[in-house]
C-alpha cells in the first residue's frame, strides 16, 4: 500500500485497466511515486503488461 510520509511525495500503485476486462488470471501492477501537491488527481500511465504482452493504460488504485 501507499507509504505514509511527511512530505508531498507518496508511493502509489498503478493497475492495468484492460486486464480486468480480459478475464485472464493475475494482474499487472507497478509501484511509482507522485507529488500530491502537483497531481492531486489519480495517475494514468501507459505501461507494459507482460501477461497481455502489450502496452496498456495503468491507473492509480486507492
Amino acid at each position: 500500500m501507499a507509504k505514509k510520509s511527511k512530505g508531498n511525495r507518496v508511493q502509489v500503485i498503478l493497475e492495468c485497466t484492460e486486464h480486468k476486462e480480459s478475464g485472464q488470471p493475475g494482474t499487472s501492477r507497478y509501484i511509482t511515486t507522485k507529488n500530491r501537491k502537483n497531481t492531486p488527481d489519480r495517475l494514468e500511465r501507459k505501461k507494459y503488461n507482460p501477461i497481455l504482452k502489450k502496452v496498456t493504460v495503468h491507473r492509480e488504485i486507492k
